[in-house]
């Protein structure tokens, strides 16, 4: 029996190009390389927020509250497929009516020492299901309106990832929110 192969991240030049791939294993670390990655905020047909809290072995964030789900786009995978491979294999949901909320989203930021560094596209949309959630990369969700989601990163503050606590500040100043 084979051990599966490790996920491929896309590395990438300061405009976005590809430029080669690593394996995700070796791309988070003190000098993580800028690369792809992809930011998903999922609403209810209610219109409210799914945010997940990030299990505590992940290598990236552990513990820390965020969006509904985050990822790398494989090689020659768009971020749609990706968002909904993502969504799938962490929460056992389906998605729908995706769409472009920060197509030019970049950041960088560290946490006991692993860096994040990527080229990340915030996407609004919808999911279907009821959260199943794998172990391994969700430790808790919850549904919030947008205005709970706010008011509890407000006073939580650190207890929320950097990238998520960002994006939703531009989300609202760019009158992006999503309507039930």
């Amino acid at each position: 029996m084979t051990s599966p192969s490790p996920e491929m991240i896309v590395l990438v030049d300061d405009d976005g190009r590809a430029i080669g791939t690593m394996p995700k294993p070796l791309v988070h670390h003190g000098e993580t390389p800028l690369h792809r990655a992809f930011s998903a905020y999922l609403f209810d047909d209610a219109g409210r927020l799914l945010v997940t809290r990030r299990a505590d072995g992940k290598q990236t964030f552990p513990g820390m509250w965020t969006n509904t789900v985050c990822g790398h786009p494989g090689p020659d995978e768009d971020d749609d497929a990706a968002i909904a491979r993502r969504a799938a294999f962490e929460l056992g949901l389906r998605v729908s009516e995706l769409r472009p909320a920060l197509p030019g989203y970049r950041y960088r930021a560290e946490f006991r020492g692993v860096v994040e560094n990527e080229i990340c596209p915030v996407y609004l949309g919808r999911y279907a299901g009821s959260p199943a959630p794998d172990p391994t990369e969700v430790g808790a969700w919850e549904v919030l309106d947008w205005a709970a989601f706010r008011r509890r990163q407000e006073t939580e503050g650190d207890a929320w990832s950097p990238w998520c606590r960002e994006q939703a500040r531009m989300i609202e100043d760019a009158g992006l929110l999503p309507t039930a």
